[in-house]
């Protein structure tokens, strides 16, 4: 049984919100993981699943929601400046016959490489980051010594060069790295923005192409699927959150739905499991993309999570789905995929990415589903 599969069994058993455990409380119960996201009451301690880092969390808030804004618009134009050559950029990443998920994640790295990293050696040290922690299993194909001498080498790169783009000063940000430099508040540590760095790049190369190979994947194996490319880009995200856990830490000891906690539990809120709930999703195990062709599915009110709930929301949600359809648009029409699994099972790790498969095209790039 795998942990996927244990998490089912568990709720099965023991309901909505159960230990997994000592000192581990798993929620799936939907008003409750709203309401420990949003830290309604404030009864836990102040955290950021994107801000947050070895030191604390980044912020005040104020400046986290500048650097996404400034951000989410950078990648944004960016895409948009890179429109005409996209298709092209996609066949060359793709091709007649592609590995995934892997494919999707250097995919989205080709796109966006300009504003991740920076030309000369910091970019090559990026690189390795992405192809040896990124990529999905990347981390059991290194030994945990070649790891940490990857990420010293890596963090010690962007300090440097963070530190000399807050010297320098940044008038019109040029990449995330100026994005950060610009907006850090004074006395900020640089190696804290190392960290936020790297949560930038992957959150943009790891799930957001994580998304792109769910959405691959499942529409290569269920062809009769209906729905048009934002159903199932959202139905995706409902069946295969990518981010799947959330984990918090209370603040004081309190009641959960009738469940002592204490300030030495960890609280994780499980969008796998809200997601599958029964009671807001019919069918919830099936891929049915045709769930959201009229608009917000009554489910979706109540039990979907795909990117957070609450002031840490992912800022560039929207921004992520988008570039996922616009992908999809420009590969062959589905009917034409053949997807061959090398496994059944997706890879459980702080995301939840597709299994490795296998993904065999033929004709020529048009729109596939609207």
């Amino acid at each position: 049984m795998d942990e996927l599969e244990t998490l089912d069994d568990l709720r099965a058993r023991h309901g909505p919100i159960f230990r997994r455990g000592p000192g581990v409380l798993y929620v799936s119960e939907p008003a409750e993981a709203k309401a420990v996201l949003a830290n309604t009451g404030s009864r836990y301690r102040e955290h950021s699943d994107f801000f947050q880092t070895s030191k604390g969390v980044l912020g005040p808030r104020s400046t986290q929601q500048e650097i996404g804004r400034v951000a989410r618009t950078l990648l944004r134009d960016h895409w948009v400046a890179r429109s005409d050559r996209l298709a092209a950029i996609v066949e060359r990443g793709i091709g007649p016959d592609s590995r995934w998920p892997d494919a999707g994640n250097l995919l989205l790295y080709t796109c966006f490489r300009d504003v991740l990293a920076p030309e000369g050696e910091l970019r090559g040290l990026v690189d390795q980051v992405v192809r040896h922690a990124v990529l999905a299993g990347a981390r059991d194909r290194r030994s945990v010594l070649s790891r940490a001498v990857l990420r010293r080498r890596v963090r010690r790169g962007l300090v440097v060069e963070l530190s000399r783009r807050r010297t320098r000063g940044v008038r019109t940000p040029r990449d995330l790295l100026d994005v950060l430099a610009a907006a850090a508040p004074e006395g900020t540590v640089p190696a804290q923005l190392a960290e936020v760095y790297l949560s930038f790049l992957f959150a943009v190369t790891g799930s957001t192409g994580f998304l792109l190979g769910w959405s691959v994947y499942l529409l290569g194996t269920e062809p009769g699927a209906g729905g048009d490319l934002a159903g199932v880009v959202r139905e995706a995200l409902r069946l295969w959150p990518v981010a799947w856990n959330f984990g918090r830490f209370p603040a004081e000891p309190h009641r959960l739905a009738g469940t002592e906690v204490t300030t030495s539990d960890e609280v994780v809120v499980c969008g796998y499991l809200v997601h599958r709930d029964s009671r807001f999703w019919p069918d919830p195990t099936a891929f049915r993309p045709d769930r959201w062709s009229g608009g917000l599915p009554p489910g979706a009110a109540e039990a979907y999570i795909p990117f957070g709930w609450g002031a840490h929301t992912c800022v560039a949600a929207g921004f992520a789905m988008t570039v996922v359809e616009d992908v999809l648009r420009l590969l062959p029409p589905f009917e034409r995929w053949r997807v061959e699994a090398h496994r059944h099972r997706p890879h459980v790790a702080a995301a939840l990415a597709p299994p490795d498969f296998t993904l065999r095209t033929n004709g020529a790039r048009e729109s596939g589903r609207r």
